[in-house]
């Protein structure tokens, strides 16, 4: 768990143990771990918050986790440009520093806001909750949110989306589902990116990483997939909009109440929302 490198604490959620905070006093003897059990509490919290908001709005959220460099940003550029048109798309991307993605993702038309996690190795529902508060869901039907690239964390955090989508790109070695069970274990849909490299890195045996995801009792589809030669594309684009069409004949059935939400845009406003 994200004891060991201490980043639990974000600047999503400081705010419950800083003086006067909701967790500021702790039973003693047990101050860390209660702690970090409490944080945990409140970040599923607010993530159902979260998921509220999106279902209210008929939003389908995806979160996309994978190392850093595996091609998250490129997938998402190749995916705006050959999604279906009618479909609207907004992101939201985590990064230790920079805007560099949300401004790869704007020059596409595409409303992108960044979140900067600081020191923090993964987005927590504290920060998505924030970043809400600049998109306007009723104007959108999918919202990505690209996590900060590390395999061990963001699997952690429910953020209040509905999927996980992680990337295993060519170069990193086809072993990482045994490496790091925890992040493949939660995925929904795992996508082998650069699939255009397998010629070249011939070590990667795709049926290797398959077999890896099944000794962990993972039960995700698998999928080989290029930004680049657009090979994997139509049924990456068919999946997400199986997932869109599912979401919405559930919520048809399971339909959500407005009455969690008259609040959503009027408190809060203690903290400082990221720049949109």
């Amino acid at each position: 768990m994200c004891d060991t490198c201490g980043c639990n604490i974000t600047h999503g959620n400081e705010n419950f143990i800083k003086p006067g905070g909701k967790l500021h006093k702790t039973e003693s003897g047990k101050e860390a771990v209660t702690v970090l059990h409490s944080l945990l509490n409140e970040n599923d919290h607010t993530a159902k918050h979260n998921r509220d908001h999106f279902d209210q709005h008929q939003v389908l959220a995806i979160n996309l986790m994978s190392s850093p460099g595996a091609g998250k940003t490129a997938l998402l550029e190749a995916t705006i440009q050959q999604l279906d048109k009618n479909l609207r798309i907004a992101v939201i991307e985590g990064d230790l520093e920079t805007e560099n993605d949300a401004e790869r993702i704007r020059k596409h038309g595409v409303k992108a806001i960044q979140i900067a996690t600081g020191s923090a190795c993964h987005l927590d529902a504290h920060m998505i909750h924030q970043a809400l508060h600049n998109l306007d869901l009723s104007e959108f039907d999918i919202v990505f949110i690209e996590n900060v690239g590390n395999l061990v964390c963001p699997a952690s955090f429910d953020l209040g989306h509905h999927l996980n989508v992680t990337l295993l790109s060519v170069p990193e070695g086809d072993d990482k589902p045994a490496k790091y069970p925890v992040m493949f274990r939660s995925s929904d849909f795992v996508l082998i990116s650069k699939s255009d490299l397998l010629p070249i890195l011939d070590d990667f045996k795709p049926d290797n990483a398959k077999r890896y995801l099944q000794d962990i009792a993972s039960t995700a589809p698998i999928l080989e997939i290029s930004s680049k030669n657009s090979h994997g594309m139509p049924e990456w684009m068919n999946w997400i909009q199986q997932q869109i069409s599912q979401r919405k004949e559930y919520l048809q059935q399971h339909p959500v109440s407005a009455s969690h939400h008259h609040h959503t845009h009027s408190h809060d406003h203690t903290h400082d929302h990221p720049h949109g």
